[in-house]
């Protein structure tokens, strides 16, 4: 689905991605792991094209159709193209409702008359009963709950999830364990997840991809991030 091939990427001087590789197979959940710092984010913020590639190749291909070079597609197009994105620190309308924050995200696509999809409030029923109350006044959790939903009502085609458990308590952090295994397993969604707690990858995720130092240093399935390579790059 997802095809990255050599990318590099420069902060100024600093040669922050290095010949980066990666696979997104189509139907599967494949986490970004490694320290803070490595990279992770900026990895996903270059398949969003909210930063340049300087080179390397990015290849998207949905079911029956051609492949697409993602670098010559602008930000929005992206969106259009069937990729949803939930940065951290969730970045909701925080003055707007909850139902306005989704209407909002609608407005992403190319068909203006799109509603908002039974789904949504199906996976977040919280939301349902809070839809007219303002974003900003939900705790962590329920906004973290309402930036999943807002990537969600274009039913993309590969959802992209930076740290969604960052700061939410332990239930919320599960039910959005439920919620990604739903749509991976049960919807067949393609997902690709930054995530640093080990059980919570281990739960949800398929595939692996390790990275230290702006590199890619390991990947496969989960089974095979085995304790030499958690020892080596993810122990603090």
């Amino acid at each position: 689905m997802l095809s990255l091939r050599s990318v590099n990427q420069f902060y100024g001087q600093n040669h922050t991605l290095c010949d980066i590789n990666l696979e997104l197979p189509r139907g599967q959940c494949t986490v970004l792991i490694g320290r803070n710092g490595v990279g992770k984010t900026t990895l996903v913020n270059c398949i969003m094209g909210h930063l340049p590639v300087v080179s390397g190749s990015m290849t998207w291909q949905l079911a029956d159709e051609p492949p697409q070079n993602l670098l010559q597609q602008p930000v929005e197009t992206r969106t259009e193209l069937g990729i949803s994105y939930v940065p951290q620190g969730r970045q909701i309308f925080s003055q707007l409702s909850v139902e306005e924050n989704l209407q909002v995200a609608l407005m992403a696509g190319r068909d203006k008359s799109r509603r908002i999809p039974p789904l949504i409030y199906n996976l977040f029923p919280n939301l349902r009963e809070m839809r007219g109350r303002r974003a900003g006044d939900l705790g962590d959790g329920e906004q973290q709950q309402l930036a999943i939903g807002r990537a969600l009502v274009l039913e993309p085609e590969l959802l992209i999830l930076d740290e969604p458990t960052s700061g939410v308590q332990p239930s919320i952090a599960a039910d959005i364990g439920n919620v990604i295994r739903k749509l991976n397993r049960e919807l067949g969604m393609t997902i690709l997840l930054v995530e640093h707690k080990l059980p919570f990858v281990r739960r949800v995720a398929d595939r692996f991809c390790l990275m230290d130092k702006g590199r890619s240093v390991a990947d496969g399935t989960l089974e095979q991030l085995d304790e030499d390579l958690i020892n080596a790059y993810l122990a603090v």
